[in-house]
């Protein structure tokens, strides 16, 4: 909330508005007074990482009265606001909406008492909303993610790897109860994320037997080869007769089916603590910037809406259809249409419960020998989720009646023969590790050893290929695939599958890894900030991405840098030179602490150092510099909850695909990737229309529109960018890139 926050009095101030912040919720508005507060620049300084929100909120059972209302519609005239944007869950944004349905008659009856003057009504006769869902539960329909949904899921899944551990070493069972009182979307996907055996979500009830079937999983996972077994438990779970399923109701049923004492955890409140992810802060930035600009356009006057998020970009919901199509979910769980149910959550919300059966379900045998043989392979450079795409890959493609084949080593590897079956419980454990198992090479293959790498493929009896990389592996797979004739043994359907922290592939908005990636440049940029808290320092960090600006403008945006330089936005010495001026006044003007982020090939001409040292000549001793490259911590650690599900996404749609070439005969190269609208798959030779050669990345690239947000929310007095970031519907998409 606090990013939201931010934005929003950053961008009304830079477009000449006055934000105010309604202190506690609507018990502000009625209070009015001190509770209702101009804020200014300096108000949202140093809150990006700060969990809850800086303002305050809390229930009001006095605005829900008519009478509270009155006070709160007097309050808001006196400071002449007419304009509202209000960050909450259905029932405040609901009850927002009564309120300026109602403005006109609070007006008139305000006139009438004396408490307000005709002209002043006059000059106000509608009242504006935005609203902005702040919902860990991610309960909203019409919007993929809302405020503090990604850091609860990475709460809970962080929860679940460390809980994990411990039930390994003692065979246990626990069962972990999260939020999710009317929605699943934390239980479901922390299942899918976290390895969980089993979960209970309020759009799937539980159905009579239900104690017998949960035994029965869990000893098939303990047959399989699994030490420890975690149950998901909502809140809000139920049977199908509504009763609530509890934590204790399990662990009742798994001492009278199994004999086992199972350990219950409670998450909690910790579900919603602690310093926000990096999703969660620049994508509430991004939708503070928009909330803003929607209130001030004309346009909106006297209407309401919502913005939420589509593929990564703002949409505008109407408020009131967006409740009403978030309510009608019970009713469809009530009449016991629980299918429709899932597909009300949204389309991840409903193949992720498919999906989740085929990982946490052990086969009943072995496929046959005469099965088609699939080969997993690793290239480019390393990124967090490897493992959890591998892992997917085996368990899905089992599933399917294939035989899933390991290959250690990259192609060099493929080459040499090291290659191994991969059975359902060989890969248990894999998601939740950084790394990748079977390893990673960024070598391309040169002709040479295409030979050998067809005899391998003959060899070993592959019938297909899945290739989880980089830009490397998509290079490798390109140049192949232009040689079958020469080497007829490479024509064998092959799968690539979008791995990398540089988020540089064709078709793919998002690559695995990414977003590790940037929660890690995130964490690091914020104690590079805490270090720097006890003298006046600028900073120049320098962000992996070679001359892709992903990581370096995300992390900008989420760490609240000053300055973000790019190679897509040329760095020139004239623009060098201004801001060295300006980072100087500000520092003559009281700044402590400037930060500047930059990817790793930014200009040819202008390093890091030259950057630093630059800065440190205009400051004259007036404060210091420090630059720094964040480096491989970018690389490391377990992936996040968002990488582990993007993983799975992607396999399971590049699985699709293989089962369609395996089924028509058809040898084609296709690489997987999420655009705006959906998972694609397009064929390699593709690849030269989509991608800048010569600079490693895509020619489209979406996050590039949120460029002009820095300016506006990170320094002061700076004027609305001309650029604003367009608010798209995904039916929109097209025709606004148009």
């Amino acid at each position: 909330m606090n990013a939201a926050v931010r934005a929003v009095v950053r961008t009304a101030l830079s477009a000449g508005a006055e934000p105010f912040a309604i202190m506690e919720g609507w018990i502000g508005a009625i209070n009015g007074g001190d509770s209702i507060r101009p804020m200014k620049w300096a108000s949202v300084s140093s809150i990006l990482n700060k969990g809850g929100t800086v303002i305050g909120s809390a229930r009001s059972d006095e605005f829900r009265t008519y009478e509270g209302r009155t006070r709160a519609t007097k309050n808001l005239l006196e400071q002449g606001i007419d304009r509202l944007i209000v960050i909450g869950g259905d029932g405040s944004l609901s009850g927002a909406d009564e309120f300026r349905r109602e403005w006109a008659q609070q007006l008139e009856g305000l006139v009438e008492s004396g408490e307000v003057s005709a002209e002043l009504a006059a000059a106000h006769p509608e009242l504006t909303l935005v609203g902005l869902v702040g919902s860990i539960d991610n309960d909203l329909v019409g919007t993929d993610m809302t405020i503090g949904a990604d850091t609860a899921l990475d709460r809970i899944v962080t929860a679940m790897d460390q809980i994990t551990s411990t039930a390994a070493s003692h065979q246990r069972t626990f069962i972990i109860e999260v939020m999710g009182r009317h929605c699943g979307y934390l239980p479901l996907m922390a299942a899918v994320a976290g390895g969980a055996d089993y979960v209970f979500t309020p759009e799937a009830p539980a159905h009579p037997g239900w104690q017998q079937d949960v035994c029965a999983r869990l000893q098939e996972g303990r047959d399989a080869g699994r030490r420890e077994s975690l149950i998901l438990v909502a809140e809000g779970a139920r049977d199908t007769e509504g009763k609530d399923v509890t934590t204790q109701d399990i662990a009742e049923a798994l001492k009278d089916g199994l004999g086992e004492d199972a350990r219950i955890s409670i998450l909690g409140h910790v579900q919603r603590g602690g310093s926000p992810s990096a999703y969660d802060r620049w994508m509430s930035t991004l939708l503070g910037y928009a909330a803003a600009q929607e209130l001030l356009s004309p346009q909106a006057y006297g209407q309401a809406c919502i913005l939420g998020v589509r593929h990564n970009r703002v949409t505008r919901l109407d408020l009131e259809q967006a409740v009403i199509n978030t309510r009608s979910v019970q009713k469809m769980i009530d009449s016991g249409d629980y299918v429709a149910a899932k597909k009300a959550r949204g389309n991840t919300f409903f193949e992720m419960s498919q999906i989740f059966h085929v990982l946490s379900d052990p086969p009943d045998e072995a496929n046959p020998a005469s099965a088609p043989r699939v080969g997993i392979l690793h290239a480019g450079g390393l990124a967090p989720g490897m493992n959890t795409a591998a892992r997917a890959a085996v368990r899905m493609g089992i599933n399917r009646g294939w035989n899933m084949v390991g290959i250690d080593g990259s192609w060099q590897g493929l080459a040499d023969d090291r290659i191994r079956e991969l059975t359902w419980s060989d890969v248990e454990g894999w998601a939740f590790d950084g790394g990748a198992e079977l390893g990673t090479r960024r070598e391309i293959p040169p002709v040479e050893s295409y030979y050998a790498i067809g005899r391998a493929i003959e060899r070993n009896r592959l019938d297909a290929l899945l290739v989880i990389g980089g830009f490397n592996a998509y290079l490798a797979v390109m140049q192949m695939s232009q040689e079958r004739s020469r080497f007829p043994a490479l024509a064998i359907p092959t799968v690539l599958i979008p791995a990398s922290i540089d988020n540089n592939l064709p078709g793919a908005e998002l690559a695995i890894g990414a977003d590790t990636a940037l929660n890690n440049a995130v964490w690091a940029l914020d104690r590079i900030k805490e270090s720097a808290a006890a003298s006046k320092r600028c900073f120049v960090a320098e962000a992996m991405g070679r001359k892709c600006g992903y990581l370096a403008l995300m992390s900008g945006i989420a760490s609240g840098a000053e300055y973000v330089y790019i190679n897509e936005e040329p760095l020139t010495l004239g623009q060098l030179s201004e801001d060295s001026v300006i980072l100087r006044e500000s520092f003559e003007q009281g700044r402590r602490l400037l930060l500047v982020v930059m990817n790793e090939e930014t200009s040819t001409h202008y390093n890091r150092s030259f950057i630093a040292k630059a800065f440190e000549a205009a400051g004259e001793n007036l404060f210091d510099v420090r630059d720094s490259a964040l480096g491989y911590i970018q690389q490391g650690g377990a992936p996040t909850p968002f990488d582990r599900l993007l993983a799975t996404r992607l396999v399971h749609a590049g699985l699709n695909s293989l089962e369609e070439s395996l089924s028509s005969g058809a040898a084609e190269a296709l690489y997987v990737g999420m655009d705006s609208h959906e998972i694609t798959a397009r064929p390699i030779e593709d690849m030269p229309r989509d991608v800048d050669m010569n600079a490693r990345r895509p020619k489209k690239q979406w996050w590039l529109s949120m460029y002009p947000i820095i300016e506006v929310v990170s320094l002061e007095n700076a004027k609305m960018s001309v650029r604003k970031v367009p608010i798209l519907t995904a039916d929109q998409t097209q025709e606004n890139e148009k």
